[in-house]
């Protein structure tokens, strides 16, 4: 697979693994960012993962690109495990209210399912990892939605999403951390939030993460919803080391 190096103003640049977005071009953007951190190279200031790419900060007064591109192919060279430990995260999900899910008898119809059950019992069943941050704090690009379930984003895209929507579009799932315009299907609503600056890692997903969603009632919905609310959830349980 040939590697680019391509110029992001004077501080940065960036280290493109191919044209397409896949999981094994998406797992060596993350091996060769979870490889930089561990060498710890002198002058980086931090790297940014995407889908197919990684940038590479630095700081100009402590290195150059010229010290820092023989340096990363020689990581690249030595190997980038696509196959690295993610953590499994589980997203509980709230499918059954008209309001949380006004887009899933649409979504039925034009993929031509039986009923809406048979929508949710593929996002269910779907194998999700997380690709990218970005658009807004906490909104999470996440690829493997059930072939199936693939739909264009809508023509007409909403003025408002509340938050913490799940919807889906393209092979993809997300889940909006704010209140914002969108222009997904919506297909449910999960009680957590994305993002929370009370928490001490503000964001809850991360590039890498694999994901599920577990179906609950809206009884446990309201009850998550107040816990997460008062501050008194426990995210760790939603999390395990795969």
């Amino acid at each position: 697979m040939s590697v680019r190096y391509l110029s992001c103003g004077d501080t940065a640049f960036s280290v493109e693994f191919g044209n397409e977005i896949s999981p094994e071009i998406n797992g060596r953007v993350m091996a060769l960012h979870a490889a930089i951190g561990q060498a710890k190279i002198a002058g980086v200031v931090e790297t940014v993962p995407s889908m197919r790419s990684l940038m590479v900060c630095y700081d100009a007064m402590a290195t150059s690109r010229a010290e820092l591109e023989p340096a990363i192919e020689g990581l690249i060279a030595r190997g980038l495990p696509t196959d690295m430990k993610a953590r499994q995260v589980t997203i509980p999900c709230c499918y059954d209210d008209a309001e949380f899910a006004p887009d899933l008898a649409e979504v039925a119809e034009r993929t031509k399912k039986k009923n809406k059950e048979e929508v949710i019992a593929l996002h269910l069943a779907s194998r999700f990892k997380v690709y990218v941050l970005g658009f807004m704090p906490g909104l999470a690009y996440i690829a493997g939605l059930e072939k199936s379930l693939y739909l264009p984003r809508r023509s007409q895209p909403r003025v408002r999403v509340p938050r913490s929507t799940v919807a889906i579009a393209m092979d993809m799932t997300t889940v909006y951390p704010f209140e914002s315009p969108g222009g997904w299907h919506l297909i449910g609503r999960t009680p957590l939030w994305m993002f929370d600056q009370r928490r001490e890692q503000p964001v809850f997903l991360a590039p890498g993460d694999s994901l599920s969603f577990q179906r609950i009632d809206r009884k446990s919905f309201d009850r998550i919803a107040r816990e997460v609310e008062a501050g008194t959830f426990d995210w760790a349980k939603l999390v395990r080391s795969a």
